[in-house]
C-alpha cells in the first residue's frame, strides 16, 4: 500500500466508514433479496455475506423488512426522480401537445437506459423490483410509496395526447406497459429458450428499441377503437 493511499484511509471519518459499511450492507442485501426474495433472505445471511457479525445489521436495520425497504428505496428514489424529470422536459419540449409513443419513450427509456448504462447493482434491483411488483401482500404498498407520481405523470400526458379517450382505457394501457416492464426487469430467460437464443432477456438495449413504439400501437388502438364504437353508437341512438 502507498503511502498516499494509507494517508487517505487514515483521514476517513467514523461518518464515512459508516456510510461505506452501510452501502455494503445494502449492496449485499440487494443481491441476496433479488435472488431469493424477502422470505429466502435471513438477516444472518446477509451479515455472513458481508463478513460481519449479524448484531451489526441489526444495529442499522432493526429488523429485516426494515432492510429490504431501506434496498428497495435507495434506487427507486432514483430512478423515479429521472423519469419525473424526463416526462415534465418532453412535456415542456412538445409546449403541452405531447404523443403516445413520445411520452412512453421518455417514461421506459429514462428507466431502461438505467439497467443499461448501470452496473450489476442495477440489474438486481431490476429483479427485485419485478419481485415487488407482484406480490400485492406487502410489495403494492411499496410501489404505491414510490411510484404513484411517476405514474400519475404519465398519465396525465397520455390523456393530453389522447383527448376524449375514455379514462378506464388509458390506465389499462398503462397496466399492460408496466406488466411488460416488470417482465422484461425479471430477467426470466424464457424468451432466451423459446427464441432458440435469437433473443436474450437481459438484452434491455433491445427491449428500449422496441417497446415504446410497441406499446403506443396497442393504447392507441384501444382508445380509438372504443371512442368509434362510442361514436356508431351514438349516431345509432340519433337515427
Amino acid at each position: 500500500m502507498s503511502q498516499e493511499s494509507g494517508v487517505r484511509r487514515k483521514r476517513a471519518t467514523k461518518a464515512e466508514q459508516r456510510a461505506e459499511t452501510i452501502e455494503q450492507i445494502l449492496d449485499t442485501a440487494e443481491f441476496l433479496f433479488s435472488k431469493h426474495g424477502l422470505h429466502g433472505v435471513a438477516l444472518k445471511d446477509v451479515a455472513r455475506a458481508v463478513g460481519v457479525h449479524h448484531t451489526l445489521i441489526n444495529y442499522y436495520f432493526t429488523d429485516k423488512k426494515m432492510l429490504f425497504d431501506a434496498v428497495f428505496a435507495r434506487r427507486a428514489a432514483v430512478t423515479s426522480d429521472r423519469r419525473m424529470k424526463a416526462l415534465a422536459d418532453y412535456d415542456r419540449a412538445m409546449k403541452g401537445k405531447p404523443t403516445v409513443e413520445g411520452a412512453l419513450h421518455a417514461f421506459l427509456d429514462t428507466d431502461l437506459d438505467l439497467y443499461i448504462e448501470g452496473d450489476e447493482g442495477w440489474k438486481n434491483y431490476a429483479a427485485l423490483g419485478a419481485q415487488v411488483a407482484n406480490t400485492p401482500q406487502w410489495g403494492a404498498e411499496l410501489m404505491d410509496k414510490h411510484f404513484d407520481p411517476v405514474v400519475l405523470r404519465l398519465i396525465d400526458l397520455l390523456k393530453k395526447a389522447l383527448p376524449g379517450s375514455a379514462e378506464e382505457d388509458i390506465f389499462w394501457g398503462y397496466h399492460f406497459v408496466t406488466g411488460a416492464l416488470m417482465l422484461t426487469l425479471a430477467r426470466t430467460g424464457r424468451i432466451d429458450k423459446l427464441s432458440g437464443g435469437l433473443c436474450q432477456s437481459d438484452d434491455f438495449m433491445a427491449v428500449k428499441e422496441r417497446m415504446a413504439t410497441f406499446m403506443a400501437a396497442g393504447i392507441r388502438s384501444i382508445c380509438v377503437k372504443r371512442e368509434a364504437a362510442g361514436d356508431r353508437l351514438g349516431a345509432t341512438r340519433k337515427t
